[in-house]
């Protein structure tokens, strides 16, 4: 698993400056505003900040920019990064500000004179976002530095103590991008399992299901999903225990097919290396569980991933087959292709009927039609409860994270009758992704406050993003966590 850049926490002191090295940020505001830190290396750089700050391209600068003056005189710091910053910024431009400082930074050492700024934990939360390389799988670089990130602050205890729940969040959307871009012959549901009871050490509850007890369970859609692979089929659970000791958990429950090539309904051969993201739910679901268990969160959570391949082979699920779910509804497998739902509806069953808990969420890389309708920009959002819909798509929008709230309706369940079972797995191209919301519905009981997130758009993209760079993003473990602090946690 990657690791964040180490953040150290030291006293202000712009007396130091000269002597720095790597490469040291100060500020300024856009009407070129220098704070004491920004005056000192103007004065030691001979005036550069103040040219700087007379020149055409500064009038340009928009909140956020850095600009980089190479080897300043008067000092020994390789660059002098000029931060420009209004006095007013919310904690969203902050973080984007920090994503934006430590991108021409990565491998050096980072020194930022934040002095007595009031969002310097955003900030450092922005940076470490930011501050994400997925080489795994590369070569080692035999003089690859190593960085470091050093802010300095008038009181730089209590901006560690601030940050420290920040940067837990920030290593479970790390341990998400991870998971998400691991290739397929790395990431079995083996060795996915093997790394969420890895997280016993955080002080989670770990418990992996066998396909012996899936099938003692009657987790059949599940099952008939992996029949097809050499790897074995499993179910997770992770608990958090931080809350009351008999209030009900929020569950969140993550499709986890850790390949697809479609099964049987072959996909198309271009593009199907992407594939390896189609267990992204379950990848959030793990980052969260984490996030909240570093930060020691004060709620009950239960997250659960069914893990899965769907490959083609003699064993296959076939278009046509009939399989009966653990809530005991048959279905109709039209399309051996959509079988992220037959994967959720069994999880769950499973979750709603042994941990009884407040509310369900579930995320998974469900449709490609959520992309047609959303873009890559925000995940499709399906509830049947307001008050708990409403909560998250106030974290997301605190957070950053892009979330759009899609219909639901009896009308759109028309698509999903079968003439030989209880259901059919898909119901044709019209609102696919509602007609696949719908079909999970079903598997909600009465009365059960349920979110469903489609986030085929925006768990993995092709470009990189304000906190990322291209691929994995870790969408909505920063959203979940913000939702647990909201209206889970005790106080």
């Amino acid at each position: 698993m990657s690791s964040l850049t180490p953040i150290r926490f030291a006293e202000y002191d712009p007396k130091s400056l000269a002597e720095m090295i790597g490469r040291v940020a100060v500020m300024v505001t856009p009407e070129g505003s220098m704070d004491q830190a920004a005056r000192s290396a103007n004065r030691l750089a001979k005036g550069a900040i103040a040219r700087l700050i007379d020149s055409e391209g500064f009038k340009k600068a928009k909140a956020g920019d850095v600009i980089s003056l190479s080897w300043p005189a008067g000092m020994q710091a390789e660059a002098l990064d000029v931060l420009v910053l209004p006095r007013k910024l919310t904690p969203v431009e902050t973080r984007q500000a920090g994503a934006k400082l430590v991108r021409g930074a990565r491998g050096k050492r980072l020194t930022v004179m934040a002095g007595s700024m009031n969002k310097a934990a955003d900030l450092a939360l922005g940076m470490a976002l930011r501050d994400y390389a997925f080489d795994n799988h590369k070569s080692p670089k035999e003089d690859k530095p190593e960085g470091e990130v050093v802010i300095a602050s008038k009181s730089p205890s209590e901006l560690e103590a601030a940050c420290a729940p920040l940067l837990a969040v920030a290593e479970g959307v790390h341990m998400t991008r991870d998971l998400v871009n691991e290739p397929a012959n790395v990431l079995t549901t083996t060795e996915f399992a093997r790394r969420i009871e890895g997280m016993k050490d955080i002080g989670l509850e770990v418990e992996i299901l066998e396909e012996a007890d899936l099938e003692k369970l009657g987790m059949r859609t599940l099952l008939s999903v992996g029949q097809g692979s050499d790897s074995p089929s499993k179910v997770a659970v992770m608990q958090w225990k931080g809350g009351a000791k008999d209030a009900a958990p929020l569950a969140l429950v993550g499709k986890g097919v850790v390949f697809d090539t479609g099964g049987i309904s072959l996909k198309p051969a271009a593009g199907m290396e992407e594939m390896t993201m189609d267990m992204g739910g379950a990848g959030v679901v793990a980052g969260t569980m984490r996030a909240l268990a570093l930060r020691k969160a004060k709620a009950n959570v239960v997250g659960l991933v069914g893990l899965v391949e769907n490959m083609p082979s003699g064993n296959a699920t076939r278009p046509g087959d009939v399989v009966k779910s653990m809530k005991g509804d048959t279905v109709e497998v039209i399309n051996t292709d959509a079988e992220g739902r037959l994967v959720l509806c069994d999880v769950l069953w499973y979750a709603q009927e042994r941990f009884k808990p407040a509310g369900v969420i579930d995320l998974a890389t469900l449709t490609g039609a959520i992309i047609i309708g959303l873009g890559h920009e925000n995940a499709g959002v399906f509830s049947n409860d307001d008050d708990l819909c409403n909560a998250f798509l106030k974290a997301a929008r605190t957070e950053d994270e892009g979330a759009w709230r899609m219909p639901l309706g009896k009308a759109y369940d028309e698509q999903l009758k079968s003439r030989i079972a209880d259901m059919k797995n898909v119901g044709g191209r019209p609102a696919g992704s509602i007609t696949a919301a719908q079909f999970l519905q079903r598997f909600i009981k009465d009365g059960m406050p349920w979110i469903h997130l489609d986030i085929a758009g925006v768990a993995s993209v092709s470009k990189d993003t304000d906190y990322a760079p291209k691929g994995a993003t870790g969408w909505g473990v920063m959203a979940l966590n913000r939702l647990v602090a909201d209206k889970f946690e005790a106080e």
